[in-house]
């Protein structure tokens, strides 16, 4: 009924081979990911910007654009030019809110607390921005 496998397998494991091709640490990995989420972060807010000025999302961003750059080796981030005229504030301000507390959840878990206050006061920011849609609905 058993008959053995007579040939070589077509899978290999990994032992010996890890060498293959590069490894990233769990630091750089969560480095990648949190600056992943800020750039998000900070084209939303370049594009809050855009809809309605402000001094408080300009200085919001030019901190964001400071802490991507240091997650990512002093590359500068790419900056929106140009924003789409039919944006809803409110349904930025969401997903402002969604990618600052994403932001916050890596920064903890890396540890990094000067990215971890951004992220919770830009919560707070877009959080308050928020409020008059929750009075509306009640």
């Amino acid at each position: 009924m058993y008959e053995p496998i007579r040939t070589k397998s077509v899978h290999s494991t990994m032992a010996g081979t890890t060498s293959d091709f590069p490894h990233r640490s769990r630091e750089e990995e969560l480095d990648i990911q949190l600056a992943g989420h800020l750039a998000a972060l900070l084209a939303v807010t370049d594009e809050l910007r855009a809809l309605a000025p402000a001094a408080d999302l300009d200085t919001a961003a030019e901190r964001l654009a400071e802490q991507v750059s240091r997650l990512r080796g002093g590359t500068t981030p790419v900056r929106m030019s140009v924003v789409p005229a039919d944006d809803d504030a409110l349904a930025l301000h969401e997903r402002a809110h969604a990618l600052a507390g994403r932001a916050l959840v890596v920064a903890a878990s890396r540890a990094d607390t000067a990215v971890a206050i951004l992220a919770a006061e830009q919560m707070d920011v877009h959080a308050a921005a928020l409020e008059p849609r929750e009075l509306a609905s009640r």
